[in-house]
């Protein structure tokens, strides 16, 4: 922008005047183009509503004691290791068993969660706490050669799960017909396969069991964990953008898996088991839909069980509860009894602010192959740019070489008009770093949320810094067709030739391309 007493390229001095009016116009322009690309990222994709849970479940006693439990007895436990067979691999597992204990035992087969998957590293505490109390509990490893984050068939790994339960079922000393699962996290999609499809199974312990689907327990765990950071009200349009998004690459169709039809086949008494503290978890919702589900299949033997400040793993200060591993053999041992005794639902009062509900799907970027394509695309158009143009001057300073070397005066080559590259710079490697900090913001908040912690300069701070970022490209924009049109009234070329014309169109489609999916994230999405 020129100043006042500066001159332009047809040689007239801007006026004081000039230069305050252009200042305002400038100020205007801004802000006309932030609202529109506000309105547009507005219109883009979906924007975020969750509905507030407003019919809380309410525990019927405080004391999470199982009624009609027996007093746990304590034996030693021996362990010991064994294979299994599956279909095309084979897993190892551990089974803990009490020592001393004569007679037909009740067995339990632990289903992993998506951040366990060994043995040796899993379910430690409980399956001791059932074996020390007459149980036998078995562990076995996950199987991962058919496991990865993109794939997951849930009604395959019930399978493969089940050919542990019939190891067990034959294991000296085991009562076949009393072998229950105990199923974590996502183990709470699988278990309910193996129930409803195995009715030799006695009967099923849900823990930390999502039951809705994954992409609306996903949904739901985001936007607890945002809250519980602290984000700006903002970021929350990025949830249903990005969990309602098919991801780049393909898979995830797991994504969609709906638990619910087999849950109404579970026949088996069902303990289902939450801890307060754990904000990844619909913990009314689920256990809600768990004692509707199994009711429409005639199942009234379930049990409910919340545990004050205990996390995702029932842990409290980093061990797991000593009361819940009391409940769990009390409850396992008491079976049949311990069934449908009362209370049915008692411990610490669950919280749950708003429904793990359906994500809404996006109009514009739901496909994340796209997404990724046009922002590889725009960066590839900016990046071209320079490249194209350092080209260029290569060519045109060897041209010049060559007729000097033969005596003959250099030519003038095009050149763009002073102040349009800078602009031109600016704006495009101002597009690149605004999206670079948008990417750093989002890892930096995920962290932040997935550890329970807090940073206002890091939530509230970084959300302004990649705002204030997004508006600075805005004006750069403004500022280089600014001076593009002033050097066309001047009667001058801003950007001569093929080459150069190439490059500032290319600069230019790929910012503007960057700014509308900065726009459609909720860079420029007005108010807070």
């Amino acid at each position: 922008m020129l100043r006042a007493g500066e001159r332009d390229p047809a040689g007239q001095t801007v006026t004081t005047e000039d230069g305050r009016g252009g200042a305002y116009r400038l100020v205007a322009s801004t802000a006309l183009g932030v609202v529109v690309l506000a309105i547009l990222g507005a219109v883009m994709g979906p924007q975020w509503d969750p509905v507030p849970l407003v019919d809380p479940l309410v525990v019927e006693s405080s004391s999470t004691a199982i009624g009609g439990a027996e007093p746990v007895p304590t034996y030693d436990v021996r362990t010991s290791i064994v294979t299994v067979e599956l279909d095309g691999a084979t897993v190892e597992a551990q089974i803990s068993e009490p020592v001393g204990l004569d007679g037909p035992k009740r067995g339990v087969v632990f289903v992993h969660g998506a951040g366990t998957g060994r043995y040796d590293t899993a379910f430690i505490a409980q399956a001791r706490a059932l074996a020390s109390s007459g149980v036998v509990a078995m562990v076995p490893n996950k199987r991962l050669d058919t496991y990865t984050t993109r794939h997951r068939d849930y009604v395959q790994m019930a399978a493969d799960y089940d050919a542990s339960v019939e190891v067990l079922q034959s294991h000296p000393g085991v009562d076949p017909e009393q072998v229950g699962l105990y199923a974590e996290s996502e183990g709470g999609w699988i278990a309910p396969v193996m129930a409803a499809k195995d009715r030799s199974i006695a009967f099923v312990v849900l823990v930390s069991s999502p039951v809705v689907p994954p992409r609306e327990q996903a949904a739901f765990a985001v936007d607890s964990y945002l809250r519980n950071t602290g984000v700006p009200g903002g970021v929350f349009r990025a949830i249903p953008r990005a969990v309602g998004m098919s991801v780049p690459g393909g898979g995830f169709e797991y994504a969609d898996f709906d638990v619910t039809p087999y849950q109404r086949e579970m026949h088996q008494p069902v303990l289902v088991v939450y801890g307060t503290g754990d904000a990844s978890m619909p913990v009314i919702q689920g256990a809600e839909l768990v004692l509707r589900d199994t009711a429409v299949g005639g199942n009234h033997d379930v049990t409910v069980r919340y545990y004050e400040d205990a996390n995702h793993g029932i842990r409290v200060h980093g061990e797991v509860d000593p009361v819940f591993l009391d409940d769990l053999a009390g409850w396992v041992r008491g079976l049949p009894a311990t069934g449908d005794a009362a209370p049915r639902i008692a411990g610490a009062q669950p919280v749950q602010t708003y429904m793990a509900a359906p994500v809404p799907e996006p109009r514009w970027f739901g496909d994340g192959n796209v997404v990724v394509a046009l922002v590889v695309a725009a960066v590839g158009l900016i990046l071209l740019g320079p490249l194209a143009l350092l080209m260029a001057r290569g060519v045109e300073e060897a041209r010049d070489r060559v007729r000097r070397q033969r005596g003959a005066a250099a030519l003038e080559g095009p050149r763009f008009a002073p102040g349009v590259l800078p602009r031109l710079l600016a704006l495009g490697v101002g597009a690149i770093g605004t999206v670079v900090c948008l990417v750093w913001y989002i890892v930096a908040v995920a962290r932040l949320a997935l550890d329970y912690q807090r940073d206002d300069l890091v939530v509230q701070g970084g959300w302004i810094a990649v705002r204030v970022l997004g508006i600075a490209v805005v004006v750069a924009g403004l500022l280089l067709l600014r001076r593009c049109r002033r050097v066309r009234l001047a009667g001058g070329t801003p950007f001569p030739g093929i080459v150069r014309t190439a490059v500032l169109w290319a600069g230019v489609v790929g910012s503007v391309v960057l700014l509308v999916v900065l726009a459609y994230w909720g860079i420029f999405q007005l108010g807070i």
